[in-house]
This record gives structure tokens, sequence and C-alpha cells, in this order.
């Protein structure tokens, strides 16, 4: 296959470029029909693109697959990480390696369909800087994951102190402007949504309908994942839960006081009034379960800076497959 031009001398033709960021872990099966249906779609439009493939240590021959991409087309290339840092980690690698005009971020399981591009560019060329893509359908999800989904969504959507649009995830569009303020955040947990939430700037969406996986499976958690994913845009973009457990503080102190002016007058009317240990235990239970709910809530604001305080790398390049370095 012949090499084409690479995005840099496609940069100083002055044509516009279009950079798409697919995170990979163990996706053997998966990456060559990806690439081949970017190809297919990027071809016909009169734009340079560059495909940057940001690979966690893999397995199952995915790496070596890769790198057989970026020698039979100038337009792949790979970031591999010194470990495994996660798909938000990965995500940010490729955004800060990226250098389109605009960069689409993807998934390699096919389960946003690549066909949608045009479609973001068009919107991007109306003038908007941010294009997320929004499921209309979810097929290939267990019931309990759109339980969990449509339930984090709505929380998030109630108490975040940015707008985080509902049943959308990283598949979006973003200009060159959104990208550079996203990648200069100094988070350090990665939560794209949220992130390109609080950058701002004009924002739009394109509705699809979401396939099952193309093929393998999902990296994440059935269930536990999506609760991850829901706590990280909660902890991250709201301080509600602190205030709600302010409030329930007073409003327990409250209870409390009620039941003390209850026992009180029961007392001084000498009225039989329920005492002994079911009582006691029945009362210190609560109050215990409470504190334990409270403390884990404080905890994950506290680790939070505590991980932002250490000021670690975000994640750490073993190896580069496809540019330039000259």
């Amino acid at each position: 296959m012949e090499l084409e031009t690479s995005a840099r001398a496609t940069a100083d033709s002055g044509r516009e470029i279009l950079s798409i960021v697919v995170p990979v872990y163990n996706e053997h099966d998966n990456v060559r029909k990806l690439y081949e249906r970017l190809r297919e779609i990027m071809q016909p439009l009169d734009m340079g693109w560059e495909l940057i493939f940001s690979v966690d240590p893999c397995t199952d021959g995915t790496e070596e697959l890769i790198r057989e991409l970026c020698d039979e087309d100038a337009h792949a290339k790979m970031l591999r990480f010194s470990r495994r840092f996660g798909q938000p980690m990965a995500t940010i690698a490729g955004l800060e390696a990226s250098c389109g005009d605009a960069v689409i971020v993807i998934d390699c399981d096919l389960q946003d369909p690549p066909e949608l591009i045009p479609e973001l560019l068009a919107r991007w060329r109306d003038g908007y800087d941010v294009v997320y893509a929004q499921r209309r359908s979810r097929a290939g999800e267990t019931i309990p994951k759109r339980i969990v989904a449509a339930l984090g969504y709505r929380v998030i959507k109630r108490i975040a102190d940015v707008d985080i649009p509902a049943n959308t995830g990283d598949f979006r569009l973003m200009s060159r402007r959104v990208v550079d303020n996203v990648v200069s955040l100094k988070e350090s947990h990665g939560f794209l949504r949220g992130l390109v939430g609080l950058v701002g700037f004009r924002q739009t969406s394109v509705l699809y309908d979401r396939a099952p996986r193309a093929a393998g499976a999902s990296k994440y958690n059935r269930f536990w994942g999506s609760l991850v994913i829901g706590l990280n845009g909660i902890v991250g973009f709201s301080r509600y839960p602190l205030q709600l457990i302010s409030m329930m503080g007073v409003g327990i102190s409250g209870l409390a006081f009620v039941f003390a002016l209850a026992y009180l007058g029961l007392k001084v009317g000498g009225q039989a009034f329920p005492v002994g240990n079911p009582t006691i235990v029945i009362v210190v239970a609560f109050f215990s379960g409470i504190q334990l709910l409270s403390l884990g809530v404080i905890g994950e604001y506290v680790g939070r800076i505590y991980d932002e305080s250490r000021n670690r790398p975000k994640y750490i390049i073993e190896s580069r497959c496809g540019w330039d370095d000259s």
C-alpha cells in the first residue's frame, strides 16, 4: 500500500486535519475492522487525518497488529504506555499528542459507529466547538447496566456543577481550542465528559443507535464499572454529597431533639415508653451507619485531594510508533 501524506505535510499544505484518538486495551479482533471502516470514511473527505491508538500494554497481540498498520499507512500512529493507566488517561494522552484542527475520540469496540464522523464534522463546520454523540438506544447492554446508567445520569444532571448530557460517552468531536483547554486542566482522574462540560464553548449533539460490541468483551465490570464512572462524575464535579451530609446531620440532630422531648414528656406524664437493649442497639446501629456513610463520602473527596496533591504524571509513554520524531 502506498503511504499517504503525513499529518505534518498536510498541515503545511493548509488543509484541515482531523485527529482520531482511540484508547485501546486487548482489542485484537476489533483494531483492523475499526481501521478499515475509518479509512473508508476518511478517503472521500477533503482533509488530512491521523489515527492515534493510545495503547495500554496488551496480552493478545493488539500492539503488534497496530505496528503493522503503522508500517502500512502513515496515518496510523501508536502511543504505548509503560503500564496500564486506564482508558481516561489513554484518552488524555491521545488528545495531547494530536495535531488536528478537530479531534474525535472513539472506542475501539465499534459500538460507536465511525460512519457518524461526517455528520460530526458537518456540525463542527456549522460553528460548534463540541459535537457529542448522544445514544438513542443501547443495544447489547444488560438491563441492570441500563438502569444504573439511567439513574446515574439523572443524579449527575441534578447535582453536578457543569452540564454533563445524558446518554453520552467519550465519543465526540472537539475543536482544537477545546482540546487545548481540556489537556491544560490538572485533573488526575480524566472524566472527559465532565472536563468538556467544564471547558464550555458551543456544544450540540448528534443522535445515534449504539450497536453491540463487534467482538470481545468489555474491560469494565458490567455493574461496578458504571458505578465507578458515575462516582467520578459526582465527586469530581459536585460538592452536593458533602452538603447532603451537613443537611443529614442537622436533620438527625433535630430528630434526636424531638425524641428527647417526647421521652421527657412521657416520663413527666408517668406514661410507659420503650426502654432496654433493643432500643439502644437500633439507635446505635442507625447512627453508626450514618457516620460510616458520611466518612466514606468525605474519604472520596479527601482521596481526590491526596491524588491531586501528589502531582504524579498522568501517564508514562514507553514508546511511540508512526511519528516523525525529527
